[in-house]
């Protein structure tokens, strides 16, 4: 048997749903979910999912292979939170790669890319239901190809996204909301509402969609 973990971020964990909800094909794997980077250890596959931390290097030692999604066309837009950048920016059509763990940063060999298609009205919640049916679909496909793979090494120069705060999510009073659209899309309404500031106070903005378009 081939001994698989999917290791998530207990402060992130926007995935774990999604990955229940799903029936992983093949007899000859076992799978574990686990949250503790200190347990993934001695797997032959590890698919790390959703973690914004460098693993240590003995976690990359101790596994034979460890595998992250990451949803830009690399090597441009490495980094932290690729997808809400791009939705900023005003993409609809974003790449998801699935690429080899390695002791640089989103720099490892590429053995899957599939596209995901946004129409650029989701919200928040839609938005993460589409990113993670681009994970499961990049985690199926590799696993009914597994061993039979021909990862191909990034090629050209690498851009980065920073990491996001808080502060990212407030709103200009002086714009529209059509301008300031995407970035009302990209909040969490419980985690990291939208926000603005009037008169020395801060409103917080939520957004829900009511009907479909």
């Amino acid at each position: 048997m081939i001994k698989v973990a999917f290791l998530l971020d207990v402060s992130n964990d926007w995935l774990s749903p999604y990955l229940d909800e799903n029936v992983w094909i093949g007899k000859q794997y076992v799978f574990n979910k686990i949250y503790d980077e200190a347990a993934a250890m001695h797997y032959d596959i590890v698919f790390v999912l959703g973690v914004t931390k460098i693993l240590k290097k003995e976690i990359l030692k101790s596994n034979s292979l460890l595998l992250v999604v990451h949803e830009s066309n690399l090597p441009e837009g490495r980094g932290f939170s690729p997808l809400q950048w791009q939705i900023l920016e005003g993409k609809n059509v974003i790449s998801a790669c699935l690429l080899e763990v390695t002791e640089e940063v989103d720099s490892g060999p590429i053995f899957d890319k599939i596209e995901i298609s946004l129409d650029g009205t989701e919200l928040y919640l839609e938005i993460r239901k589409k990113q993670a049916a681009a994970t499961i679909d990049l985690v199926q496909r590799f696993l009914d190809k597994h061993p039979n793979h021909d990862p191909k090494k990034q090629i050209g120069k690498p851009t980065f996204y920073r990491k996001r705060t808080a502060l990212d999510s407030k709103l200009d009073i002086d714009k529209t909301l059509r301008e300031q659209f995407n970035l009302l899309r990209i909040a969490n309404n419980e985690d990291w509402p939208a926000f603005f500031e009037i008169g020395g106070s801060v409103y917080s903005l939520k957004i829900e969609k009511i009907n479909e378009n």
